[in-house]
């Protein structure tokens, strides 16, 4: 078979097109290219018409990141496109029918509202027009629990969405990225995943959207889910494992605002010697509402709650959580919610109440008892 006739025929066996050139210097990942996508397969067409269809949306991050000459181990982010990541894990065309689209190339400490709408507009209409089983997001890991928080707040239906990254980027020799990615597909693959929310992937574990949480600067072992534990494990060897049925219960979700961004809310870590400084900061800037990443269960020194109070009064929204790892802020203990009209953030780190809290503010949501009730967890 002639070069040109390979090419064409590794078309005909998949919807992601086929690069007429190695990818990147180490064809970015170990393995290179699945075989399968290179060429045509005896009655591969019969069997993939039955497969799952999978919307891979790529976002930028570590994942997509090739290495950058300025240090030893130092990278930029977003350079591959999720194009190339789909071609580049062996395999893949086994799982799914995939389809590839780029909504940004950047890396996920520039994350905002505009991707974030872009996104779970894209992945709402997928649904809503049956264009797929299941979507994988691919994202940079510093702010991939916020994205999946937000997007399992305003997504509809009980397709599963699965967002993915990785610690290492994809020219490193050691890169993580394949392995999750696969992983990843996997899950958003199969139909035990209906009904369980926005899941993230990584390091061969499933955690749900709610608990996740970066635990580490470095290791490719950091996420992880403090309160409640991964919902499930998967490999490429055994499967997946979930640890419990999906809960079938039917979630909370909000309205994407008009435009493109949500209400200003702040956070304040609390720590030793605090003044009111801070809070008044966050409020002559225009904050909506206010987190405080507390100590212990959500407190913080005298000053500061008299600010707090006062911005309760006012009617900004006053979130209390705690800037420990693990562990619930709980109503009424050591602070008068109550009486200061505060609300607490249950089992949500101070970056996933943010997120909430300005879904809430966007939504018009003021009555105390209502917000603490969207607040408090379901699980």
């Amino acid at each position: 078979m002639t070069k040109d006739a390979v090419k064409s025929a590794g078309r005909r066996q998949s919807r992601i097109p086929i690069l007429a050139v190695p990818l990147l210097s180490v064809a970015l990942w170990s393995g290179g290219i699945s075989p399968a996508a290179q060429a045509a397969e005896p009655g591969k067409d019969a069997t993939t018409a039955s497969l799952p269809r999978i919307l891979v949306l790529a976002t930028g991050g570590t994942i997509a990141g090739q290495a950058d000459p300025r240090a030893t181990g130092a990278y930029k982010s977003g350079q591959i496109t999720g194009e190339q990541l789909v071609q580049s894990v062996p395999g893949l065309d086994k799982l799914a029918k995939l389809n590839a689209e780029q909504i940004s190339s950047i890396g996920s400490q520039d994350m905002n509202d505009k991707v974030w709408f872009g996104l779970a507009r894209r992945i709402q209409d997928a649904f809503d027009k049956n264009e797929a089983d299941g979507v994988v997001v691919t994202h940079g890991t510093d702010t991939l629990e916020e994205t999946a928080f937000f997007l399992d707040n305003v997504l509809r239906g009980d397709k599963p969405v699965v967002v993915v990254g990785s610690m290492r980027p994809a020219s490193a020799a050691s890169a993580d990225g394949p392995g999750n990615l696969y992983e990843a597909v996997q899950v958003a693959s199969d139909p035990r995943s209906r009904g369980r929310g926005v899941m993230a992937v990584l390091n061969d574990k499933i955690e749900g959207a709610r608990s996740v949480t970066k635990t580490n600067t470095t290791s490719i072992e950091t996420f992880a889910s403090a309160n409640g534990g991964p919902v499930g494990y998967v490999d490429t060897a055994g499967g997946i494992r979930f640890m419990a049925p999906a809960a079938g219960l039917k979630r909370t979700t909000y309205q994407l605002p008009a435009g493109e961004q949500l209400p200003r809310v702040e956070i304040v870590y609390s720590h030793a010697n605090m003044d009111a400084v801070p809070i008044e900061d966050a409020i002559s800037h225009g904050a909506k509402g206010i987190v405080l990443a507390g100590v212990g269960d959500g407190n913080t020194s005298k000053p500061a709650l008299d600010a707090l109070e006062a911005a309760a009064k006012k009617g900004i929204m006053v979130v209390r959580s705690t800037r420990v790892r693990s562990g619930f802020v709980t109503r009424n203990v050591e602070v008068d919610d109550d009486k200061n009209g505060f609300v607490v953030s249950e089992d949500l780190n101070p970056q996933k109440a943010r997120v909430l809290a300005q879904l809430l503010i966007a939504s018009g949501m003021t009555a105390p008892a209502e917000l603490q009730r969207a607040f408090t967890a379901t699980w």
